[in-house]
């Protein structure tokens, strides 16, 4: 006779199932409902944040997946409820320990090296880079999130393929993950299409918001998706996280450098240290033929580099896949990751991953008038 199922070993291996947004298992988060075994067959119910969770299937195949494993389990059945209010914003206090909603703060970890994504112009590739940069973090085992602080122009959820909303949980924003990426952008309030129209004061609290009401949880890096230029974004994020670093993405041609320079002028200005230079849409040699095609021209990003005495840290050719993944929502390094842009971006993740030592300081490359 098989013996009966033990609940308290069915509640072990729910210990497994980690919800992909929270990053915790459901047991520690309180999102286990009542458990029932008769014979070999279970019934487990899941208590989601909010109804119609859009990741409930990747739960369920989860507790499925670790459920099944357990002696004398035959068959798994999964129910779904969602929580009320009480429950969220005890969840909550799990979450951010001590904290109500009426408490700001920045709600980054101290560990957490922010990266902030720029550029003197747009139409560089900057957003596309900081995601693939993103990924290619993640593949070395890092914690990673995104901020999407391109207000006008955001970009980030349209690349990833994220369509949800993000949870709420008692004044927290819970970020949507994609790829093992947390994100957040204004995107995902707005209706498809939506334009923002804001001025300078509503920049800043958008940014403060991303920074302060998103879990973001224990994170390795923070890449910040900055818009181009040296506008009201800029200035909040020097405000908010002082302690950013920065990472300039040029083009190969003169009116990108240009540019560029202004932007990095503006970094020396905030204090933010300068980690290097990356040359997007640099020369691709055809995987056919091995002929190099190089529309925006070469060697750039290097004479930029050398003019701001910082590293250049990559040199990322423009090539269909790169551009393909952007627009389908699968970035290359995700789709194609021995692709000729993917090798070139894990390269730039690596480069940055081995500067522990210390950024390297900006040469001054324009004057700076102080007001």
């Amino acid at each position: 006779m098989t013996p009966p199922v033990s609940l308290e070993a069915v509640r072990e291996a729910l210990r497994k199932v980690i919800d992909p947004e929270l990053r915790r298992d459901v047991v520690e988060m309180g999102m286990v409902g009542p458990l029932h075994a008769e014979a070999g067959d279970v019934l487990v119910t899941i208590v989601l944040t909010t109804a119609g969770c859009p990741l409930k299937h990747n739960l369920e195949s989860q507790v499925r997946e670790h459920v099944s494993q357990v002696a004398g389990v035959e068959s798994v059945a999964v129910s779904f409820t969602h929580m009320n209010d009480d429950q969220r914003a005890e969840l909550r206090q799990k979450l951010q320990p001590g904290r109500n909603h009426e408490q700001k703060g920045i709600s980054v970890e101290v560990g957490t090296r922010v990266l902030a994504v720029a550029s003197g112009k747009g139409g560089v590739g900057k957003s596309s880079l900081t995601v693939n940069l993103a990924l290619a973090l993640v593949a070395q085992g890092k914690e990673v999130g995104i901020v999407d602080a391109d207000i006008y122009g955001h970009s980030i959820p349209g690349m990833l393929g994220i369509h949800q909303r993000p949870v709420t949980l008692d004044g927290m924003i819970v970020p949507p993950v994609a790829h093992g990426l947390r994100v957040m952008s204004i995107g995902f309030f707005l209706e498809p299409d939506g334009a923002v129209v804001w001025r300078g004061p509503m920049l800043h609290r958008a940014l403060e918001q991303f920074l302060s009401d998103v879990h973001w949880g224990t994170l390795d890096y923070l890449l910040i998706d900055m818009p181009p230029g040296t506008g009201d974004v800029g200035l909040s994020l020097g405000q908010l996280m002082p302690t950013a670093e920065a990472i300039l993405v040029t083009t190969p041609q003169l009116a990108a450098q240009r540019v560029a320079r202004r932007a990095a002028a503006m970094l020396e200005r905030l204090g933010q240290p300068l980690l290097g230079v990356v040359e997007n849409m640099s020369a691709y040699a055809c995987p056919c033929c091995g002929e190099q095609t190089a529309p925006f021209g070469q060697g750039g990003g290097g004479e930029l580099a050398r003019e701001l005495s910082v590293p250049l840290l990559g040199e990322v050719p423009l090539e269909p896949a790169l551009r393909v993944g952007a627009d389908e929502g699968l970035p290359v390094i995700i789709a194609d990751p021995e692709a000729q842009s993917s090798l070139a971006i894990a390269g730039v993740a690596r480069r940055i991953a081995a500067m522990r030592s210390g950024p390297v300081p900006i040469a001054s490359p324009l004057a700076i008038v102080r007001g």
